[in-house]
């Protein structure tokens, strides 16, 4: 069972450690990446210890140009031949 449910604008972004961050009990802090975000995981993990929580977050925010195309079922940009000598 989650530690607790945090909404993602109460979490801080860390650039040293490049996740969103929220202090855990034990001291350290509870990490999810915006990677992990864009694949719709929302479980962040302390390293620390055995607790987790529960990241609040909209989906779509957090998606990048190339999902947005995909979820669209755009056709990606088609490539430039390319003349080989």
């Amino acid at each position: 069972m989650s530690y607790d449910d945090v909404e993602i604008e109460d979490m801080e972004w860390n650039e040293e450690l490049k996740a969103y961050t929220y202090p855990c009990p034990c001291g350290d802090l509870f990490q999810i990446t915006k990677d992990d975000l864009r694949l719709g995981e929302e479980i962040a993990r302390c390293p620390s210890c055995s607790l987790y929580i529960t990241v609040v977050y909209n989906l779509e925010d957090f998606l990048g140009d190339s999902d947005q195309r995909n979820k669209n079922n755009l056709h990606p940009p088609k490539q430039q031949p390319l003349a080989v000598a």
